[in-house]
C-alpha cells in the first residue's frame, strides 16, 4: 500500500523491512513495506495471529529497528536518530497502550502516568498537574492516589491508557487494548478511544482481532506476505 506523501501525512514508512533469523532459519515479516499515516486518522491493523501486525506496530513506535528502510516523521528520517535521541522522540511524540497494562504494582495510579513526564525532566509540581487532568479525563478521579494492583481491570486499562496520553502525542498506538477485560469494560475503552481521536485530532492505530473496536476505525489493513494492504473490509468515510 503506497501512498503519497503530502501534508496531512504525520508518518510514512519507505521500504521497511523486518525479519527475525538465527543459525537456523530466516523468517521475513515485513518486505519493503511503503504506507503512509495521516495526521488525526484511525487506522485497525487486522488479520491472523503471527502475520506481523505486532512488529509493524514496534517498527513504527521505534521500539524495534528495521533491517532495512526509513521510517519519517513528518519530514525527519527517525532511525538515523542515536538510541537516547530516539528514546526522547518516542517520549514525546508517541503514546503505548498494550493488552497487558505494564503499570507499576505498589505505586498509585497518579504515581505511574507522572513517569513519563519525569523522564522528560518535568517538574514534580507539573508532572503531578497533567497526571491528574488526564486521569480526571479518563473518568478516574476518585483513584488517584490507590495502588494499581487494587484498580478493578478496566480501571488498570484507563490508567495505562492515561500514561500513554500524558505527554499529549501526537499518535497513540494499541496492541489489543482491549483484549484482556470483559464486554462492557471494552466497550468503555473503544468509546474512549473514539472520543480522544476526535477531540485531540490525535492519530490513532490499534492492533486488534475485536471487530467492534476495528469496525470503528475509518481504516482497516492487514498484513499479505509481508505488505500492508487495504482489502474489501475497507471502512470508508466513517465518522
Amino acid at each position: 500500500m503506497d501512498d503519497d506523501h503530502d501534508d496531512s501525512t504525520l508518518m510514512r514508512l519507505a521500504g521497511i523491512s523486518k525479519g527475525f533469523h538465527s543459525r537456523d532459519a530466516d523468517l521475513d515479516i515485513l518486505c519493503d513495506v511503503d504506507f503512509s499515516i495521516g495526521q488525526g486518522e484511525t487506522i485497525a491493523v487486522v488479520g491472523a495471529s503471527g502475520i506481523g501486525k505486532s512488529t509493524l506496530l514496534h517498527v513504527i513506535g521505534t521500539l524495534d529497528r528495521p533491517d532495512r528502510g526509513e521510517l519519517y516523521f513528518k519530514e525527519k528520517e527517525l532511525f538515523s536518530m542515536k538510541d537516547d535521541k530516539l528514546a526522547l522522540f518516542r517520549n514525546r511524540r508517541i503514546g503505548f497502550v498494550f493488552q497487558f497494562h505494564h503499570l507499576l504494582a505498589g505505586f498509585s495510579a497518579m504515581e505511574n502516568v507522572m513517569i513519563p513526564c519525569m523522564i522528560a525532566s518535568e517538574t514534580k509540581k507539573r508532572s503531578r498537574e497533567k497526571a491528574v487532568a488526564v486521569l480526571e479525563r479518563m473518568g478516574l478521579a476518585k483513584r488517584l492516589e490507590h495502588r494499581v494492583e487494587d484498580l478493578s481491570g478496566g480501571e488498570q486499562q484507563r490508567v495505562a491508557m492515561a500514561r500513554a496520553l500524558v505527554m499529549e502525542p501526537d499518535i497513540l498506538l494499541a496492541d489489543e487494548p482491549t483484549g484482556n477485560l470483559d464486554r462492557r469494560n471494552s466497550r468503555e475503552v473503544h468509546s474512549l478511544l473514539m472520543e480522544l481521536n476526535r477531540e485531540l485530532g490525535m492519530t490513532l492505530m490499534v492492533v486488534t482481532h475485536n471487530n467492534d473496536l476495528a469496525g470503528l476505525m475509518a481504516k482497516q489493513v492487514t498484513i499479505n506476505e509481508g505488505r500492508v494492504v487495504s482489502g474489501p473490509w475497507d471502512i470508508q468515510n466513517k465518522g
